[in-house]
């Protein structure tokens, strides 16, 4: 009976129909489908785009690997799980950081700012020499002399050139004693910067607008910590797997510290581009479903326009269900070739925008980080989209094919 009614239901898709609006209905149904997955590849695919540029850019300042105390601020930098971690094989660098909230004065400006202090190897550990601009060198402290490197965005903020002349004033709470509400200023350590002739661009606001680099020394000293860390940042060997070296650090240390790789070290941000991406998408699904209700009309002309057939199919001793799912199949080769039709399409406009950056992010060239819109094709979210696809389109056909043969016959049977 299923060879029957998938023959039948072939022939109907793919033959002209006694009347040309049906054919007209049907094609508007498959395009509708179509262009509605279509939307879904593309606008899937440039927030995967988004989120794989954005990894690229933390890439170049985030540790591969980050481990940080589970509970509290800091922990002292001698704890001997620590030192395990330093001794792991598949360890190539570690660096000590602290990290804390400031407030950086420079002329008649001020800023909150995250102070962030570390090891004279930093530079080996990421790639920040690489995002340093202006007439002087990556430098955190000389003798005496302690450097602050600003963000672009913090330095525009406080009035800074990259070659600023003046101190830069840095406030902390102190963590002993009490406020003396008479004399205030006691209740700050306060310390000051000098420019190295650099600052530092990461393109992005979490970094650029808030963020000063500095000397380890410089940063223990201002947040009373010596001898104590907020975190121990890790580069591993070339070729060794993060997953599992994440995994065997975890196990070493425990519950008492938080191995972070570089998409959990951007856990908001991340998490706020799969929130969006998940409303797109099921905003598109909601116009997919309303491009669903074509295929009920066309179904139903379709119906009224083979009502014969049925009822010679009928007269030869062919049961209902047979007739249901003719029609039903009908209604699913409609959804199987707008999915297919749509999903081509969608990758082959990826590709397009790939090659050749069809759609721009602005007139002026330069103006962004890129000038065209990112797109990355994750073949996962295309597989999604087909089978949504599919079972939308399987349940928009079930319950009106059924209820219009069910009519049909039942008129029948009034007349008679």
């Amino acid at each position: 009976m299923k060879r029957v009614s998938f023959y039948i239901a072939e022939r109907y898709f793919f033959s002209r129909k006694r009347t040309n609006i049906i054919n007209v209905i049907s094609g508007i149904s498959v395009v509708g489908v179509a262009v509605a997955t279509m939307a879904m590849v593309v606008v899937m695919s440039v927030f995967n785009g988004f989120s794989d540029l954005v990894a690229t850019f933390f890439t170049a300042f985030d540790p591969q690997l980050k481990v940080v105390p589970a509970a509290g601020k800091t922990v002292a930098a001698d704890n001997p799980k620590l030192k395990a971690v330093r001794e792991l094989d598949f360890v190539d660098l570690t660096s000590e950081t602290v990290e804390d909230q400031a407030l950086a004065i420079y002329g008649d400006r001020q800023a909150m700012v995250k102070i962030k202090g570390v090891d004279d190897n930093f530079e080996k550990l990421t790639k920040i020499d690489e995002l340093c601009y202006g007439e002087g060198i990556y430098e955190l402290h000389a003798a005496d002399l302690q450097y602050g490197i600003v963000g672009i965005r913090l330095a525009n903020t406080l009035g800074m050139s990259a070659n600023w002349r003046h101190f830069l004033h840095i406030y902390a709470p102190n963590r002993t004693g009490q406020l003396d509400l008479m004399n205030p200023m006691e209740g700050f350590v306060v310390d000051s910067l000098l420019s190295p002739g650099v600052v530092f661009c990461v393109q992005q606001g979490k970094y650029d607008k808030n963020y000063i680099l500095t000397s380890l020394s410089f940063a223990r000293m201002l947040f009373q910590c010596d001898g104590e860390l907020s975190a121990l940042e890790v580069k591993l060997k070339p070729g060794t797997n993060v997953s599992s070296a994440k995994a065997e650090i975890e196990n070493i240390v425990g519950e008492e510290f938080s191995v972070l790789d570089r998409y959990e070290q951007q856990a908001d941000t991340f998490n706020i581009m799969k929130i969006e991406k998940l409303m797109a998408y099921i905003f598109l699904t909601f116009i997919l479903v309303v491009a669903c209700f074509n295929i009920i009309g066309s179904l139903t002309m379709l119906i009224i326009d083979k009502k014969e057939d049925a009822e010679t199919l009928r007269a030869l001793g062919a049961r209902e269900s047979l007739i249901r799912q003719i029609f039903i199949l009908e209604g699913w080769m409609i959804s199987i070739a707008g999915a297919i039709i749509g999903v081509l399409t969608g990758l082959a406009l990826c590709l397009a925008q790939q090659q050749f950056g069809i759609v721009s992010l602005g007139e002026q060239s330069g103006a962004f980080v890129i000038d065209a819109y990112p797109v990355s094709v994750h073949y996962g979210d295309v597989a999604l989209i087909f089978f949504t696809v599919i079972i939308i389109g399987f349940l928009s056909v079930l319950y009106p094919v059924r209820y219009a043969v069910r009519g049909k016959n039942q008129n029948i049977k009034t007349e008679q």
